[in-house]
C-alpha cells in the first residue's frame, strides 16, 4: 500500500468515527443535561469537515506534476491543513461562548449515565489518536497529522467533560455549572492545539530547514555513489507527502563533463531508489 493509499485510508476512518460520536454526544448531551458533552458533539461535528478537507487535500495533492505546477501539488496539503486549524479555533470559539452563556444561566444537574458514556468516548478516542498518528508518521502527511490530534483534542475535551460532570454529581445543587467550566477549559486547550497543528504546517509553506535527519541520510547515501568524494549545500523542501531537494556533490575537478553529467544521474538515481520519499532531487556537480 502507497503513502497516499494510507493516508487516505486512515482518513476514511476519522470520517466515519467521528460521525458516529457527533451523533452520540449530542443525544447524550441533550437527553443527559450536559453543555459539555454537547460542546464535545459540536467539536465531533468540526472533525467530520475538518476530516473531509483532509481527504480533498490528500487527493488533491498526490495528482502528478504537469506543465503550471512541475514541482507537483503537495503544497495542498498544508493549505488543508490551515483550513482544518481554522474549524478548530471556530468550534473552540464557539464552546467558549456558549460556555459562557450557561454558567450564569441555572439549569438541571447532567444525568449520571452521561459519565460512562464519557469514559468509553475518552479510550475510543485516544485509540484513535494513536491509529491516525502513526499512519501519519509513516506517511509524513502533516494534515494527517492535524487530523489525529483532532482525535487527541476530542479526547481531552472529553476527559474534562468528565471531570466537570463529576464535580457537578458529588457537590449536587449549586455546582451545576461545574459542567459548563469543564467545557470552557476543553476550549482553551483546543486552541492550544490548533497552534501545534498550525505551526509545522506553516513551517512546510515557508520553505523552513526542519529535516536534519533527512539530510543525514541522504549525505550516506551519496558517499556509496562511485565518483562522490563528499557533499556541500543541501536544501529540502517538504510537499505534501514527498521531498524536494537541492544537492551540492563534490567531484574530481579533472574529469569530463560528461562524466560529471553520469555522476550526477547515478547519483540522483541512488538518492531516490534508497529514499523513496523523495521527488526531485537537483544535484549540482562542485569541482574538488
Amino acid at each position: 500500500m502507497t503513502n497516499h493509499q494510507t493516508a487516505v485510508r486512515a482518513t476514511y476512518f476519522s470520517i466515519v468515527s467521528n460521525t458516529v460520536l457527533a451523533i452520540l454526544k449530542g443525544i447524550a448531551g441533550v437527553f443527559g443535561n450536559s453543555y459539555a458533552l454537547i460542546a464535545d458533539a459540536i467539536e465531533s461535528t468540526a472533525d467530520i469537515f475538518s476530516s473531509l478537507l483532509v481527504l480533498f487535500g490528500l487527493k488533491y495533492a498526490n495528482r502528478p506534476a504537469d506543465e503550471n505546477h512541475p514541482y507537483g501539488h503537495g503544497r495542498a496539503e498544508p493549505l488543508v491543513t490551515f483550513l482544518v486549524v481554522g474549524f478548530l479555533i471556530t468550534s473552540a470559539t464557539i464552546i467558549a461562548y456558549e460556555s459562557i452563556q450557561n454558567i450564569g444561566t441555572p439549569h438541571a444537574l447532567p444525568k449520571p449515565w452521561t459519565l460512562i458514556l464519557l469514559a468509553a468516548l475518552i479510550v475510543w478516542k485516544e485509540i484513535s489518536f494513536r491509529k491516525v498518528m502513526k499512519k501519519a508518521i509513516e506517511t509524513n502527511s502533516s494534515s494527517l497529522k492535524a487530523d489525529a490530534w483532532h482525535h487527541r483534542s476530542d479526547a481531552i475535551t472529553s476527559v474534562a467533560a468528565f471531570i466537570g460532570i463529576s464535580i457537578a454529581l458529588i457537590l449536587g445543587k449549586g455546582y451545576e455549572s461545574a459542567d459548563d467550566i469543564a467545557a470552557l477549559f476543553a476550549a482553551a486547550f483546543i486552541l492550544y492545539n490548533s497552534y501545534k497543528i498550525f505551526r509545522p504546517a506553516l513551517g512546510e509553506i515557508m520553505d523552513e530547514h526542519l529535516y536534519d535527519d533527512l539530510v543525514v541520510s541522504i549525505r550516506e547515501v551519496s558517499l556509496t555513489v562511485n565518483g562522490v568524494i563528499d557533499t556541500e549545500k543541501c536544501y529540502v523542501r517538504k510537499a505534501g507527502m514527498q521531498y524536494h531537494i537541492d544537492l551540492h556533490a563534490i567531484v574530481n575537478g579533472n574529469i569530463s563533463v560528461r562524466e560529471g553529467h553520469d555522476i550526477s544521474h547515478r547519483l540522483q538515481d541512488t538518492l531516490r531508489a534508497k529514499l523513496p520519499e523523495l521527488a526531485n532531487v537537483l544535484i549540482h556537480i562542485e569541482p574538488n
